[in-house]
C-alpha cells in the first residue's frame, strides 16, 4: 500500500484535516472542525489541541509518514519548529508547520508565489526568490492591523461612523447597518457593545453588512471596503520589495473570496503597485495546499 499523509488547515474559523494517498493524492479522509479554543500564545497547549483532533484519525488506517500543518497564527519560523517539536513525539511521525497562508500556492497547483489571506485576519506570506527564506508582511492581529480582515472592516467600519458623527455629518446608511448588526439603539452603545461584549471574536461575522451597506449607496461603507483591498494589496508591494518570488499571488479567505468588492479594489490596487502581476482566487480548499507540501516532502 502507498504511504498516506497528512493535511491540516488549521484557519481563524475552522480547520479541515485530510488523510491522501502519497502517491496518487487520493482523498482517503476529510474532516472540518470548529477552530474554537486554537490559539499560538502557548505552543504546548496548540499541540494539545492539534493532537486531539488528530491523533484518532492518524491511529484508524495506514501509518501516516508525514503531517503538514498550516496554522493561523504561527507567524515566524522559529515557532513553526517549535510547534513540530512539540507535535512529533505525540504524533509520532514527522511533522512540517507553515503559516495557513503558505497553503495557498500548493493548492493552486503552483510551486512558488505570494500567498494573501483575507478572512477572520489578514496576511500576505512567499519566500525569498534567491534564498526561499520565509517573508510575510500583516497578521499583527485586530488591535494593531489585519487590514482588509473581517475584524478589520467592522472595526474600521465603525470609526469612520463615529468620526462622522463627531464631525456633525449625517449618517449615509452604514451607521444604522452596524446598529443593527449589534442590536444597539444608537453610537454610544455600539461603542461599548464592540469594547466589551464579545471582543473582536464577535465582529468578523458582521462584516457582511459593511458590503450590503456599500451596495445599497453608502459611500461611507464604499471608503472602508476600498481602504481594506488597497491595504491588502500593498502587503504583496512589501513583500516584492523584500525579494519575494513574485510567479504568482493566490488569494483565499471567508471575506474576499465572497465579497467582489473586495478583490476589485485589491485588484485595481495591485495593479497600481506592481503592473506585471496579477492575482487569483484560490478555488480549492487550502487543505489541498498542505496535503502538496506533505507529498512533496515525501519526495
Amino acid at each position: 500500500m502507498s504511504p498516506v499523509v497528512a493535511g491540516v488547515d488549521v484557519g481563524g474559523t475552522k480547520t479541515r484535516v485530510r488523510l491522501a494517498d502519497a502517491s496518487s493524492g487520493e482523498v482517503l479522509t476529510d474532516l472540518t472542525v470548529p477552530s474554537t479554543g486554537w490559539q499560538t500564545a502557548c505552543l504546548p497547549q496548540a499541540a494539545a489541541w492539534l493532537s486531539e483532533r488528530l491523533h484518532p484519525l492518524l491511529r484508524q488506517g495506514p501509518e501516516v509518514r508525514h503531517v503538514v500543518v498550516g496554522a493561523h497564527g504561527c507567524e515566524t519560523p522559529d515557532q513553526f519548529e517549535r510547534l513540530a517539536h512539540e507535535l512529533v513525539p505525540v504524533l509520532e511521525t514527522p511533522v512540517t508547520v507553515v503559516n495557513d497562508a503558505e497553503l495557498l500556492v500548493p493548492a493552486a497547483g503552483l510551486a512558488g508565489g505570494i500567498g494573501v489571506i483575507s478572512g477572520t485576519g489578514a496576511i500576505a506570506v512567499g519566500r525569498h526568490r534567491d534564498t526561499g527564506a520565509y517573508l510575510s508582511a500583516g497578521g499583527w492581529g485586530w488591535v494593531l492591523g489585519d487590514e482588509g480582515s473581517g475584524s478589520a472592516l467592522v472595526r474600521d467600519a465603525a470609526r469612520a461612523v463615529l468620526a462622522r458623527a463627531d464631525e456633525g455629518a449625517p449618517g449615509d446608511g452604514l451607521d444604522v447597518a452596524l446598529l443593527r448588526a449589534f442590536g444597539v439603539g444608537g453610537l454610544p452603545e455600539l461603542a461599548a457593545a464592540m469594547s466589551w461584549n464579545g471582543g473582536v471574536e464577535t465582529w468578523g461575522a458582521h462584516a457582511p453588512v459593511v458590503f450590503a451597506a456599500a451596495d445599497a449607496g453608502s459611500a461611507t461603507a464604499d471608503a472602508v471596503i476600498t481602504a481594506g483591498g488597497r491595504s491588502l494589496a500593498r502587503l504583496v508591494s512589501c513583500l516584492a520589495g523584500r525579494g519575494a518570488d513574485l510567479r504568482a499571488v493566490v488569494v483565499a479567505g471567508g471575506v474576499i473570496a465572497n465579497q467582489p468588492r473586495l478583490m476589485r479594489a485589491f485588484e485595481e490596487e495591485l495593479r497600481s503597485l506592481l503592473p506585471a502581476v496579477t492575482a487569483t482566487l484560490l478555488q480549492a480548499p487550502p487543505v489541498v495546499g498542505a496535503v502538496e507540501l506533505a507529498r512533496r516532502g515525501l519526495s
